[in-house]
């Protein structure tokens, strides 16, 4: 039964997210040929992607696959473990029930309204409660296998049912013991969104204000006219990632750049930007390229920890390029357009792929690696056999650039363009088997990016509220004067939190502050952007919240340490691109003058 259940609810968001894919076409199609689409379009799929995202965050709790630090798998197997298991998901269980009594006081907001097609409000609101309640008991059930280890987890249940209706308890008390408590729990295993919605919640808590400020919050950000967006472009690239995608890309590089010294390495760098770009950065391309492309460069001489540090850094390349999650949601923060970002990141995003191209010609001259023959036919060849997925950027470019589709239409383009190339012309991905399974994967993996951002809206909403940017502004105009002494500062700042902060929360929670810090500076939207988003790709190499160390350390069976070493050149390479990107500005501004 349970297990009908939980394959139900795979299910329902899975047609939940093809809804989403099909929607703007069935739109565009009523609209040429019957003159009016469907009567708020717009807000429907607004709401779909607000039910794709907390049931994908309820299936991830389901499945363990919450985003964490993994610092928690650093500690010893046994009684200690055990033990901090338990604890994490005590205090996730208490933060998630604290989170589900706030959700219900969002529904209770407007029980009368509608959205569109006799839809009630209400009723799309209704996921946020249930999500959080979901992951309140998932996490309970998942934290050990006996019934002693979920008893004691329960207990954070009734610790957050008990503040939920007695919020008085903590209101005029400091905040600081149950941050600090939320802190511990989540360096132990818990989940990233218990950090930073635990956090917001102990600090909304303490000045006696309802809970439901949190929840509305992450309501108020799924009704982004980009946002949806991101699910659509990461369904385009696990489509492509399940497939023979890469191969067919990987023989495109190797025909055109393999003639060159460490061309196979600047060939796996190429192609794991690629796939980065539609995955975000979030592991995927290590998880699914890391395996064939380190046996590629193995085959061809490459040192084993010349190969670990270029994988793991190439996991988080292409971030830049549009169009990049982190570019959308950036966008969807600052409040100016995506095009822009787009526009800005190309040449940046291409200047962190020389740096680390130029280091991998160095190694394959020192090593006097093999190198592939130079041959046209291979190329034209391989160009052919990869043209449907090399024809999918140039697509989304002249699309959106060129403003014959919105972002949402153009991503829902992608997703449907890749169907089509998968499971139609090449049948790398079976319809029956294999669409299924991409599409859950897809769900899984918005939901643990979007519950994140949810709740670190709220944090940064109580951050405007106690008016911190002021007082951030007021300092900084008061202690720095000279502007390259500010973007030397705002780049150890940036690093600092790429440390401690993964680049969903740091978006939500960092941006807000530092734009109109950067704007007193004459410091461009635009520019700040890219280099926040040039900081959180180091961030993926810097630990203790580096996601790329821990994916490629379970990838390639390596320990953790050895991975950090492996990629401390790459760290170093990448961070003087950071500071060209930052003091010339022009290669990110170029096309505004």
């Amino acid at each position: 039964m349970i297990r009908r259940l939980a394959q139900s609810e795979s299910a329902l968001a899975g047609v939940l997210l093809v809804a989403m894919v099909l929607l703007p076409f069935v739109e565009i199609l009523l609209r040429n040929f019957f003159g009016s689409g469907i009567p708020g379009s717009i807000l429907l799929g607004q709401h779909l992607n607000l039910w794709i995202g907390f049931m994908g965050a309820a299936i991830a709790a389901k499945e363990g696959k919450l985003l964490t630090l993994a610092t928690g798998k650093l500690l010893p197997e046994g009684r200690w473990r055990r033990a901090a298991q338990i604890f994490s998901a005590a205090v996730t269980a208490a933060i998630s029930t604290l989170l589900c009594r706030g959700g219900i006081e969002v529904v209770q907001l407007d029980l009368s309204g509608e959205i569109a097609l006799g839809i009630p409000i209400w009723v799309t609101r209704l996921i946020l409660p249930v999500a959080f309640a979901l992951i309140a008991v998932r996490v309970v059930w998942r934290a050990g296998d006996g019934g002693v280890a979920r008893a004691l987890a329960s207990s954070g249940v009734v610790v957050g049912v008990l503040l939920s209706f007695s919020p008085q308890i903590l209101e005029a008390l400091p905040a600081w013991p149950g941050i600090l408590l939320i802190l511990v729990a989540t360096v132990l295993g818990g989940p990233i969104f218990v950090a930073v919605g635990g956090i917001a919640v102990a600090l909304w808590m303490s000045e006696g204000i309802p809970l439901g400020v949190i929840p509305h919050q992450a309501y108020d950000l799924t009704q982004s006219p980009f946002l949806s967006a991101i699910p659509l472009f990461t369904v385009a690239g696990f489509l492509f990632a399940e497939g023979a995608a890469a191969r067919r890309l990987l023989r495109v590089s190797r025909a055109l750049f393999g003639w060159v010294p460490g061309g196979t390495a600047v060939v796996c760098t190429v192609v794991c930007a690629f796939f980065t770009v539609f995955t975000g950065g979030s592991g995927v391309t290590i998880l699914a390229l890391g395996g064939l492309l380190f046996l590629t460069l193995e085959q061809d001489g490459y040192r084993e920890k010349f190969s670990l540090g270029l994988l793991t850094a190439s996991g988080s390349l292409g971030l830049l390029f549009p169009p990049a999650l982190p570019l959308i949601l950036y966008s969807v923060v600052a409040g100016i357009e995506p095009e822009k970002m787009f526009i800005g990141g190309i040449l940046p995003g291409l200047l962190l792929l020389v740096l680390i191209g130029g280091w991998c010609i160095r190694e394959g001259i020192r090593r006097g690696v093999s190198r592939t023959r130079f041959d046209l036919r291979e190329v034209r060849g391989s160009i052919w056999s990869a043209k449907w997925e090399l024809i999918l950027p140039m697509l989304i470019l002249f699309a959106y650039l060129r403003g014959y589709a919105t972002l949402v239409e153009t991503s829902a383009a992608a997703a449907l363009y890749a169907f089509v190339v998968q499971c139609l012309f090449h049948r790398d991905v079976s319809i029956r088997r294999g669409l299924p399974d991409v599409l859950h994967r897809s769900v899984v993996l918005f939901g643990g990016v979007l519950i994140i951002l949810a709740v670190a809206k709220g944090l940064s909403k109580f951050m405007v509220r106690e008016s911190i940017p002021d007082q951030l502004f007021e300092w900084t105009q008061g202690h720095i004067e000279s502007p390259i002494v500010f973007l030397l500062g705002l780049n150890v700042f940036l690093l600092i939190v790429g440390c401690f902060l993964d680049i969903f929360s740091a978006t939500m929670v960092v941006v807000p502050l530092i734009i109109p810090i950067a704007a007193a500076y004459d410091v461009s939207a635009v520019h700040l952007g890219i280099i926040f988003v040039a900081n959180m790709e180091l961030g993926y190499l810097t630990p203790p919240v580096g996601m790329n160390l821990f994916l490629a350390s379970y990838r390639f069976e390596r320990p953790v340490m050895t991975v950090c070493r492996a990629a401390l050149p790459m760290f170093w390479i990448l961070a003087v691109g950071v500071l060209l990107i930052t003091y010339i500005p022009i290669l990110t501004t170029w096309y505004e003058g």
